[in-house]
């Protein structure tokens, strides 16, 4: 089996450790709370705004903002680092800036979506109305990447005991599931459907660009298999016994 590979950062996972690092000190530590502008409730992911006001920037910018207890923003860039920069490497900057990004954003429209029919069949609003904060909708997406793709690689969990990536990317995922189902919407700190929505909206857009490049593959191959041309050499035919010749 192979291990885990930590690969140096790559052009575009740096570009994301040093955006988040900026909007986390510069932005939260400095701008909010030193200097009391209101960054977050601008900037952070507000279902009710999104969804009332058409805040839609919201979706895109609250992947760059953290709690402001620095284990979060920690672990969040720790795992960006191990996994991003593998798949970066893997598929490329464009592809995986595509990729990142499709989580990031599908996770909070997935969490809009999820707690706005929440909010209706409960008549509970405060799921609405909590911010939230952080880039895990994307990560959530880059670990089930890792899982598929490096799915053989080792992966010691809580850091003690080793396993192949594809059931620590399983793992993760069913205990977020778990935690959503047990805590519901507006029972913790955590957005464990943020988390969620990224995992299944990264499983569903590789999948459907697998599919994709499948069809497109076939699709050539079979053009390619319409233009030969079936031609009989009908003099020789005549001079021969052995029946007709066929070249393409």
């Amino acid at each position: 089996m192979n291990q885990i590979q930590v690969a140096p950062l790559t052009p575009v996972v740096k570009k994301l450790v040093i955006a988040i690092c900026l909007g986390w000190f510069v932005l939260q530590i400095l701008g909010e709370k030193v200097f009391k502008l209101p960054i977050v409730g601008w900037l952070a992911l507000h279902p009710d705004q999104v969804i009332e006001k058409f805040y839609v920037w919201q979706l895109v910018t609250y992947m760059f903002f953290h709690a402001l207890s620095p284990f979060h923003i920690f672990f969040n860039l720790m795992m960006l680092w191990f996994f991003g920069s593998e798949l970066e490497k893997h598929w490329g900057a464009r592809f995986f800036t595509i990729y990142y990004f499709v989580c990031g954003i599908g996770a909070a429209v997935v969490y809009c979506l999820g707690v706005s029919i929440y909010a209706v069949l409960s008549g509970v609003q405060t799921p609405l109305l909590i911010p939230v904060l952080g880039a895990s909708g994307a990560l959530f997406g880059l670990l089930v990447a890792y899982g598929l793709i490096f799915s053989d690689r080792v992966i010691y969990f809580m850091g003690l005991f080793p396993m192949k990536a594809k059931y620590f990317a399983m793992i993760a995922a069913a205990m977020d599931f778990s935690s959503l189902l047990t805590t519901g919407f507006a029972g913790s700190e955590v957005a464990y459907l943020c988390h969620v929505g990224g995992a299944l909206v990264g499983f569903l857009f590789l999948m459907g660009h697998t599919r994709l490049k499948l069809n497109k593959t076939k699709a050539k191959l079979k053009k390619k298999n319409s233009s030969l041309r079936l031609v009989v050499d009908n003099e020789k035919l005549n001079k021969s016994e052995d029946g007709p010749k066929y070249w393409n």
